[in-house]
């Protein structure tokens, strides 16, 4: 699904980069007056937290400005960014908040809200007052503008922004480092990269990152000839949208009466990472779950069945994607076919061809003869880059209604303290905007939300005949269904209820829960159904862990 290109300009970088807290991942669409609306978003968020401070502290609005920027690390300059924003805005911010305005009315009186001639003002509380100042863009202040066109350039071209030897892999963890693929081993030597095949059997360095090398003392015979020949090692690579790269904003960034130094602990992490966290993710995670459950990735299961595919795992996914503009940034996607393992692709395009932030959502929607046509693209690209013996796997879209149907009469993380703000309030503000993640499903209209799942359903059947009717020489095909519903009833099952499923904060997300639970359904489906598709289970996998550890999922 989705967060944009330009989703790091706000949340402070919550006051550093003004274009994202919206949490509003979507693709862009000509004519959308989408960086004013993100802009907007930001603002009313970073002044509904001070207002909200203030009153759970029961202080000034100066000592909130001030508490809130206390919270903040120093990694990438946010304190210290911060406390130039208070300067910079703070008597302005006072003087609103203490005439009554809201933070919505505040933010039109500061011209980060701006009203054109044909869109009327949004509101989130109350009806704006005027107020009369220049308008701003924070990554237009000097201050800022070189950090904005570092994390822009890296979000656009999906490589690492720190990469010694340029093979697409990196020592570093966030800016498309190894948080999203495989970490190199060694950043200076461009054919040493996780998932090739091994170099002389790895007898004189670990060429393939998977951390067996050298010779057995023993016998003279390589390890990674004795522990991985015939075990058909096998890459996991995701092709997906801010769903498979697992958007999230942490709520305790918004909750006022819970923030605190440890809340934004993470912050730099996430904002470097596109404020998504796909280390914990359901396809590529690499990390134990946040959230208690005992489900675990493709990846981390890929890789307990065989040890040798450590560290073979790919996260070619971007806020905003779409069938429409994989085309953009697939070139990132990193196998050679005569050097490298063979691989299990995961075409994961869940939300973004039927979502957007448009008015007149519908038109904006993708086809179902142009979804065929961009996805024979995208296959016609992996047959040429695949390995031979590589699997592809395209997920249809989901049923997204119960998106409405589970939120829209609870109250938003901005709305607890005061009740104040129901997700129906915060998604009509963010169609107004027309930042909506996607109006069509989150949307009052209950025609509007039928239609759009009738196209999601068009465009899955569209996926279903390309996978049961194309044959390609290089990967096999398969078709699997998004099927949330599913996903939903074993949640319930536990005790559970829906809305515990979706990120709290954009309302739209499934959270980490709901990737895991997904995770757990595909990969036994896959076992029951298409188990040539996992590789062996390697009998050497202890005596893997004896000589060189337990080395982790990174």
């Amino acid at each position: 699904m989705k967060p944009p290109r330009k989703v790091f300009k706000t949340t402070l970088l919550f006051l550093l980069l003004s274009h994202s807290l919206a949490s509003v991942p979507y693709e862009s669409q000509p004519g959308a007056s989408s960086s004013h609306g993100q802009n907007c978003v930001g603002c009313v968020v970073v002044i509904s937290l001070i207002e909200q401070l203030a009153e759970v502290h029961n202080s000034s609005v100066q000592v909130a400005m001030e508490r809130l920027c206390s919270y903040l690390p120093e990694k990438l300059f946010l304190k210290p960014s911060c406390y130039f924003l208070v300067q910079t805005f703070g008597s302005d911010i006072i003087k609103l908040l203490g005439e009554a305005m809201k933070a919505d009315v505040v933010c039109y009186a500061l011209e980060f809200c701006k009203q054109d001639a044909v869109q009327s003002q949004c509101h989130l509380y109350s009806l704006p007052q005027k107020y009369s100042r220049s308008g701003h863009n924070i990554c237009s202040l000097p201050f800022f503008t070189k950090i904005c066109q570092k994390i822009e350039l890296s979000m656009k071209k999906a490589v690492p922004f720190k990469d010694g030897d340029s093979d697409k892999y990196s020592v570093f963890p966030t800016l498309r480092g190894y948080h999203w693929r495989g970490r190199d081993c060694n950043d200076k030597d461009k054919t040493v990269y996780p998932g090739r095949r091994p170099d002389n059997w790895d007898i004189h360095q670990d060429s393939n990152c998977n951390g067996i090398w050298g010779i057995d003392p023993k016998d003279g015979i390589p390890y990674e000839k004795k522990f991985c020949e015939g075990s058909q090692p096998k890459g996991i690579i995701l092709l997906g949208d801010s769903a498979g790269a697992h958007f999230h904003i942490p709520p305790e960034w918004l909750t006022a009466s819970q923030m605190s130094v440890k809340s934004f602990s993470n912050l730099p992490s996430a904002l470097t990472d596109e404020l998504n966290w796909p280390q914990l993710s359901g396809v590529t995670g690499f990390l134990d779950s946040t959230s208690g459950i005992e489900e675990k990735s493709i990846y981390h299961h890929l890789r307990k069945r065989n040890h040798c595919n450590h560290r073979d795992y790919q996260s070619i996914s971007k806020n905003g994607a779409s069938s429409r503009n994989l085309k953009n940034f697939i070139e990132s996607l990193s196998r050679n076919q005569a050097l490298d393992h063979p691989a299990i692709v995961i075409y994961a395009m869940i939300g973004n061809d039927v979502c957007n932030g448009r008015a007149d959502t519908i038109p904006g929607m993708t086809t179902p003869e142009q979804m065929y046509a961009n996805v024979m693209q995208t296959l016609k690209h992996l047959n040429s880059h695949l390995p031979n013996g590589s699997h592809v796997i395209l997920y249809g879209l989901p049923d997204g209604t119960f998106l409405w149907d589970s939120l829209h009469n609870r109250y938003h993380p901005l709305g607890q303290l005061n009740k104040d703000v129901t997700y129906a309030q915060f998604f009509s503000f963010l169609s107004c905007l027309q930042v909506s993640p996607c109006n069509g499903w989150m949307s009052s209209n209950k025609t509007l939300r039928a239609l759009t799942s009738e196209r999601a359903e068009q465009l899955s059947n569209i996926l279903k005949k390309i996978a049961t009717t194309k044959t390609f020489a290089n990967f096999d095909l398969f078709y699997m269904d998004f099927a949330f519903h599913e996903i939903i009833e074993d949640w319930q099952k536990r005790g559970g209820q829906p809305w515990q499923l979706i990120e709290p904060v954009d309302g739209f997300h499934p959270n980490e829960v709901a990737s895991l639970l997904l995770a757990n359904r595909v990969w036994k489906k896959i076992q029951l159904q298409w188990p040539h598709v996992l590789g062996k289970e390697n009998p050497f996998n202890s005596q893997i862990e004896e000589v060189f550890g337990d080395q982790g999922g990174h």
